[in-house]
């Protein structure tokens, strides 16, 4: 078996102009010191980079002290450039994409390139690195382990309420980007649609003045109807579906009793609270009173 190598930005070896590659570059959210060196490393030995905004992506270039072609690819002229890259591609130039910030693909025209590059039997690689949406749903303290994530949703309320109630049932936790415009409205839909299930709200991750806020959707939007449109990118995360209430106590109680019999009244409390997306101070207090009760 051929062991893989491991020195370079990719594992395969190159022989001249024989094939080229599209390598998919993660890049920073905020904090530049996030580019992983393999990314760095792909980006020197690229032919070209194909971005979203050659302004934004030029800066992270001059940081790193590379010069390359840049080629515009974005929502506006996917259609047009998505032959000349595949052409390129094709004549064995290895192409880096990137997005202005983060992981691309997600929430961009790149899925298609990737999909004909594939289809056409080109290599197609990834430097993986920082996800916005991945951030937020790892410091909301809501459940990790199902998730959907669903982009910005449309800007008009009527609409927004209708995609939400498509999704409304889904056990997992919601993940969503808005504008700081739209954050109020946002919350009101989503409290309407969704109850008053707990969720947070991340905004300028990885940057200086980064804030994470928790608590229910009600408690969120009084906090911001007061507060006014906070500043910076902004992801919103929602925890999934609350148990139908006739039962909550009744549910609630048996895996804290569960839980209670091997951890500690706190690790238990977070525990269930991560398993159900109940509030974890309400958790934490009813472990106590069960505690309590059967010392």
């Amino acid at each position: 078996m051929t062991k893989p190598n491991d020195s370079g930005p990719s594992s395969k070896p190159k022989s001249g102009r024989e094939a080229g590659e599209l390598g998919l570059v993660a890049t920073p959210i905020g904090n530049l010191g996030d580019l992983a060196p393999r990314a760095a490393d792909y980006l020197k030995a690229a032919d070209a980079i194909a971005c979203e905004d050659s302004r934004i992506t030029i800066r992270l270039l001059r940081h790193l002290g590379i010069k390359k072609p840049l080629l515009s690819y974005h929502d506006h002229n996917a259609d047009e450039m998505r032959p000349r890259l595949i052409e390129r591609l094709q004549r064995g130039e290895k192409i880096a994409l990137v997005s202005d910030a983060g992981t691309p693909l997600i929430s961009d025209p790149g899925f298609k390139l990737v999909r004909e590059a594939a289809a056409l039997g080109l290599d197609v690689t990834a430097l993986p690195g920082p996800s916005a949406p991945v951030m937020a749903l790892i410091l909301s303290g809501l459940p990790t382990d199902r998730f959907l994530f669903l982009g910005f949703l449309s800007a008009k309320s009527a609409a927004r309420r209708a995609e939400l109630e498509e999704i409304a049932g889904l056990r997992a936790s919601l993940i969503l980007f808005e504008t700081a415009p739209r954050l109020v409205t946002a919350l009101e839909d989503l409290g309407a649609v969704l109850g008053d299930r707990p969720a947070a709200v991340t905004r300028e991750l990885t940057k200086m003045f980064e804030e994470v806020r928790r608590g229910t959707l009600s408690e969120l939007l009084a906090h911001y109807r007061d507060a006014g449109p906070p500043k910076g990118e902004i992801c919103l995360v929602v925890g999934p579906p609350l148990p139908a209430s006739g039962t909550v106590a009744e549910d609630l109680d048996a895996a804290l009793l569960k839980a209670l019999t091997a951890m500690r009244v706190k690790e238990a409390a977070e525990a269930v609270a991560a398993a159900t997306g109940l509030p974890k101070r309400q958790v934490y207090q009813r472990a106590l009173e069960l505690k309590q009760g059967h010392q």
